[in-house]
């Protein structure tokens, strides 16, 4: 059983989240994007040369995830590990500059999650990746912030980068589960295990496939995702396709809807958008269906930004997404260097 379908005439109305209460869990860093120009090779090996002429800081990983539910108007509560240094209290700063409620555990042996983004010519050209596994107090900090987090939240979310301070994370699921919360989780690694019992699981193809296995046709990759459903006890598993959509798996059969993107310009962050903008539309107590078509909506707005970004109430709802710009006007504050 299949169906295919956008948002019913309803859900094309503004819908007001500022009742929703959703709780962010995960791995939380900080994106850095230096800008520059790029004239010559240089001579010291194949490689352009970027003369950084500006510079951005946005919120990354679980923190992305928490901002672009804060600009939806939900209040976002962040949970995750930072280290004692100066990107760890930029995540903070900026979170709390966003309206975000921010519970960051610090572990002092921990450098801060850091990605840096080296931009020429509006093309990534080299990603550098900071990073390192928290140690167990903070995971146990963190674990308590949660619990007492928890009974305010309709919404819990998990967004698992791989970074390590989810490691304690089928104790959250039972936890949340147990509480009556509906569980969201973005995954990571060929575990999913570790996910049992969720409300919704939302992978990308190459997750997918990493899990399951290659698929021949759309009939294959339906019996392989339900039967991982099944197994695991999920109540929805949503496959996120990029140019192909969205495919929304569940005990009533299949729900696609296709990608919306005007133009494809960074898929950065993507992903956090829909995870927000799904567990807004659940904590406001909307059906699956109609959370993936604001999702999907969502995504093909966000793609057409650059760096990870968020997506405002106008441009979901109101009108046409800009295609092709950077996200300073609707993310978080920036830092430039003049």
């Amino acid at each position: 059983m299949s169906a295919q379908g956008e948002l019913s005439e309803r859900d094309d109305a503004r819908i007001d989240f500022s009742g929703c209460n959703v709780l962010v869990v995960g791995d939380v860093m900080l994106d850095r994007y230096w800008f520059g120009d790029v004239a010559r090779i240089s001579p010291e090996a194949p490689v352009p040369i970027v003369r950084v002429t500006g510079s951005e800081e946005r919120l990354g990983g679980a923190a992305n995830v928490a901002l672009n539910l804060a600009v939806l108007g939900v209040h976002a509560a962040l949970i995750g590990i930072v280290g004692d240094d100066e990107p760890g209290r930029r995540i903070e700063a900026l979170a709390r500059q966003a309206g975000i409620e921010c519970r960051l555990a610090i572990d002092e042996a921990l450098p801060t999650t850091i990605k840096l983004r080296v931009i020429g010519r509006q093309q990534q050209l080299l990603r550098i990746d900071f990073e390192q596994a928290p140690g167990a107090p903070a995971l146990m900090s963190k674990l308590e912030t949660m619990r007492r987090l928890l009974p305010a939240a309709q919404v819990v979310v998990l967004s698992d980068y791989g970074k390590g301070s989810l490691a304690q994370i089928e104790t959250m699921v039972a936890e949340a589960l147990a509480a009556g919360k509906l569980v969201i989780v973005d995954p990571k690694g060929d575990d999913y295990s570790r996910y049992r019992g969720v409300t919704m699981l939302t992978p990308n193809r190459a997750e997918l496939r990493d899990v399951v296995g290659g698929w021949r046709d759309e009939a294959d990759l339906s019996a392989r995702a339900q039967k991982l459903r099944s197994e695991l006890a999920i109540r929805y598993l949503l496959l996120t396709r990029s140019e192909e959509g969205m495919t929304l798996y569940s005990d009533d059969g299949e729900f696609r809807v296709p990608a919306q993107a005007r133009e494809v310009y960074d898929v950065s962050g993507a992903g956090d958008t829909v995870v927000a903008v799904l567990s807004a539309m659940l904590a406001a107590g909307r059906s699956a269906r109609d959370a993936v078509g604001l999702a999907n909506r969502a995504g093909g707005i966000v793609v057409g930004k650059l760096g990870t970004a968020t997506v405002t109430p106008d441009e979901l709802f109101d009108g046409e997404p800009p295609v092709g710009t950077r996200a300073g006007a609707d993310g978080p504050p920036v830092k430039r260097i003049t």
